[in-house]
């Protein structure tokens, strides 16, 4: 028996299936972005993290090896804050006891020639940070009172830089 659905239609049905599946593939679950991350170091050398809350809150932030495989990004270090950050601009030192964090364990000894990733999270997933890549030669020359971070190109693109601490509050956020 020969079917009365005519061929165009089949193809447009396989055709809108098709891209909706294709859709939904790539569109995988994010978390959207509502703060920046970026390194800093203190007076004496030790690293700084800075998180720069945009307009909701961040409840932690994890430092690890950057690698395209999430499953294998182990982290380095893990911290909480005691309260939520509120907007603006919190820093706090990466080698624990840093007051007003918890850490899980203590960071170990960061590797030359190993890229690491800093971003910032909520517990619920409602919010997160845009991470900073670095390695440590990344880092050589860094001063108190400059940040290094990923700045964003507007066009889907980052950049490293690094500014002073007044430029890193007033310009990480996007302005809408």
């Amino acid at each position: 028996m020969r079917s009365t659905t005519p061929r165009p239609a089949i193809r447009r049905l396989v055709g809108a299936v098709a891209a909706g599946a294709a859709l939904a593939t790539t569109s995988g679950c994010t978390v959207p972005i509502d703060a920046v991350a970026g390194i800093s170091v203190t007076d004496d050398g030790h690293l700084l993290g800075a998180i720069m809350v945009c307009g909701h809150h961040i409840d932690g932030a994890t430092l690890h090896v950057d690698t395209d495989d999430a499953n294998n990004a182990s982290p380095s270090a893990r911290w909480t804050a005691d309260h939520p950050l509120a907007p603006g601009l919190t820093t706090w030192p990466l080698d624990p006891p840093a007051p007003g964090w918890s850490a899980t364990g203590p960071l170990t000894s960061l590797a030359p020639r190993t890229t690491y990733a800093l971003y910032g999270w909520t517990k619920d997933n409602s919010w997160s940070s845009g991470h900073v890549t670095f390695t440590l030669a990344d880092l050589d020359g860094l001063t108190p009172g400059k940040v290094y971070y990923n700045r964003s190109t507007g066009i889907g693109e980052e950049t490293a830089v690094t500014v002073s601490t007044a430029e890193f509050r007033t310009a990480a956020c996007p302005k809408n």
